[in-house]
């Protein structure tokens, strides 16, 4: 029930007959954008999930709105709205229909330098690089500039944004998108020290020679950096959600559809389990497992393993400088407090026998 060619809005019912949930009000209502409840206008939709709004629910001038069945009751007098147990989700899909990705144009740009028989398919923009044995998957999408190393393999309807550079024999699933500037594969932090007793002597670099290998429909954002394992692969889970700026030591393993928020840090060795969620600028030092289903709040640092789901945090709340230097203070007297207190409590108990 799409739309006619040139035509840019959606009915209500066409949208309900593509994405499911159930239509409620006027179904002939057009609609050609989502907006926020607060500002959005006539021929917009918008979405309602978190109680906060309902100020702005009661007075939206949209001409439609995503809630869950329980909230309709709110709606007010003469508002369509498509009811869904999850608004948010719903919303996100909604916007992908009502605004689709660039038109795949097959073809590969004169500038180009592909060594490596690809599909027809596929496009390669200005200046990008294949090198030889790559194997790309139907409609892959490679941008201008985009380096892709030997014998990479990239499964189909994969986009590779300008500049990413995927080193050697990496592997990326299907229907992945790397943002630009991201770097697939570069080596790890390894090195051995070969020092003397006197300090002389260099450290030795440790040959990097696993891979990266990238589920399917995993998105990685910008300017991110995942290291080829040293002797095991590093891998990142079906559905993984990378953010920008996010570092991924050697040999790490990321279950399915975890999600990383910007800035975060995971060193080598690190094993994260399906479902998991990272907070941003998070650090997690190397070698850890995490549970399934664990969720590290923004800023946290984790320094050992965490075998149980939950949430966890290590943060220190806000306050002023001068607030911070006298708590800087007393913190720096706990190891004598302790002392203390342990001594007087085996006074006590001395006493106690007396």
């Amino acid at each position: 029930m799409k739309p006619a060619a040139g035509v840019t809005t959606w009915t209500l019912a066409a949208i309900v007959a593509r994405l499911g949930g159930e239509a409620q009000g006027e179904a002939r209502c057009a609609i050609r954008a989502v907006a926020p409840l607060k500002n959005a206008r006539a021929g917009e939709i918008a979405f309602f999930a978190q109680p906060r709004f309902r100020a702005a629910l009661a007075t939206t001038q949209a001409s439609a709105v995503i809630l869950r069945p329980e909230e309709a009751s709110r709606l007010p007098p003469g508002l369509a709205a498509i009811l869904t147990p999850n608004p948010y989700a719903y919303y996100a899909r909604l916007t992908a229909l009502l605004h689709p990705p660039p038109r795949h144009t097959p073809g590969v740009h004169p500038s180009a330098v592909v060594e490596s028989e690809i599909p027809a398919s596929c496009h390669v923009g200005a200046g990008a690089v294949i090198g030889p044995g790559v194997r790309l998957g139907e409609r892959v999408t490679v941008h201008a500039h985009a380096v892709i190393g030997a014998d990479v393999e990239i499964g189909e309807q994969s986009v590779i944004h300008a500049h990413v550079v995927i080193y050697p024999g990496c592997r990326i699933g299907a229907r992945a998108i790397l943002h630009g500037g991201a770097v697939i594969g570069a080596d790890g932090f390894g090195f051995a020290p070969d020092f003397s007793a006197d300090g002389a002597g260099a450290w030795v670099k440790i040959p990097q020679i696993g891979r990266v290998v990238i589920g399917d429909d995993v998105e990685v954002g910008a300017n991110t950096s995942i290291d080829r394992g040293a002797l095991e692969d590093t891998v990142i889970g079906d559905g993984v959600k990378l953010d920008n700026q996010i570092q991924i030591g050697h040999n790490c393993v990321i279950g399915e559809h975890t999600v990383i928020a910007g800035c975060a840090g995971i060193a080598g060795s690190t094993r994260i389990g399906h479902h998991s969620a990272i907070g941003g600028a998070a650090m997690i030092l190397g070698h850890l497992h995490l549970a399934p289903h664990t969720e590290i709040s923004p800023g946290t640092m984790v320094m050992k393993s965490l075998a149980e789901a939950g949430k966890y945090t290590a943060l220190y709340p806000l306050e002023t400088h001068q607030q911070w230097l006298r708590n800087a203070a007393h913190l720096r007297r706990l190891g004598d407090l302790a002392r203390r207190v342990a001594e007087l409590e085996e006074t006590l108990a001395k006493a106690k026998k007396d």
